[in-house]
């Protein structure tokens, strides 16, 4: 008789009362100084990683950088998932050990996006990592709603048979960014067997109202970075203008003290 895997830390924060919210860092200070508000577990953003360094999102161009960001990272007191975009490789093998890398870094959950490619060659991602790396929490995202035509009458099958799909592969959880309709939330809902993970937008229903309608993990994605940046453009516009600005700034010996990466 096989023993069941202890779910993990990381996991079992997908089965509470109450979703799991998770901000999306950047770089190792964005990360410290989101772990210091109480969340025991930190994303990254795909996107902030990449125009951190100049380069494009979703375009299997910063798996180094990312692995960087990870080594960083992992030795936090946090809880890390990263978001490696399709595993920045359509080889199911060299997923997997990208996969086994993040795990020996530190790293405890890896989201993977299906950027409507084939569902099956998504399918043999996800198995692939949960073969070499079983213990890595795998969130599962499909971009049916994301990249996909909205108005297609068959958008919600489509999105289910993926995740099927998903599930089947050995996913511990699946991502539907850019589905706000709360009827469709919660019909999705039904019809998987993993915690659902959902976008956050500021225009559709607020982390409570998608905890009630029974989604277990509420994601920022890269809302947090661009945040940041239109801040710093908002500050500088106020000096120029001769005004003082305005909002939160960290001191300069807070900003130092973030920086320090605790040893390994």
């Amino acid at each position: 008789m096989t023993t069941p895997t202890p779910m993990s830390a990381f996991a079992a924060l997908h089965h509470r009362d109450e979703p799991l919210l998770l901000p999306n860092a950047w770089d190792h200070a964005s990360a410290v100084l989101l772990a210091a508000q109480g969340f025991t577990a930190i994303g990254t953003t795909s996107l902030g990683v990449a125009a951190g360094v100049g380069l494009p999102d979703g375009t299997a161009a910063t798996g180094d950088h990312t692995l960087q960001l990870a080594l960083n990272l992992g030795s936090e007191d946090f809880l890390l998932s990263v978001d490696a975009e399709g595993g920045f490789s359509e080889d199911p093998a060299q997923v997997g050990e990208f996969a086994r890398q993040l795990a020996a870094v530190g790293a405890v959950g890896i989201n993977l996006e299906d950027g409507l490619g084939p569902a099956a060659r998504h399918a043999e991602k996800i198995a692939a990592v949960k073969a070499v790396a079983p213990g890595l929490f795998v969130n599962a995202r499909t971009d049916t709603y994301w990249l996909g035509d909205r108005r297609s009458p068959t958008l919600a099958r489509d999105t289910m048979t993926r995740l099927d799909a998903y599930q089947q592969a050995g996913a511990d959880g699946v991502f539907v960014p850019g589905l706000t309709d709360p009827d469709g939330i919660a019909a999705l809902v039904k019809s998987v067997d993993v915690p659902l993970n959902i976008l956050y937008s500021p225009t559709g229903p607020t982390v409570a109202e998608l905890g009630d309608l029974g989604v277990r993990r509420v994601s920022l994605g890269s809302l947090l970075y661009r945040r940041a940046l239109g801040a710093a453009v908002d500050a500088l516009t106020d000096i120029r203008a001769g005004r003082a600005p305005q909002g939160a700034a960290p001191s300069y010996d807070d900003v130092v003290t973030l920086g320090r990466r605790r040893p390994r």
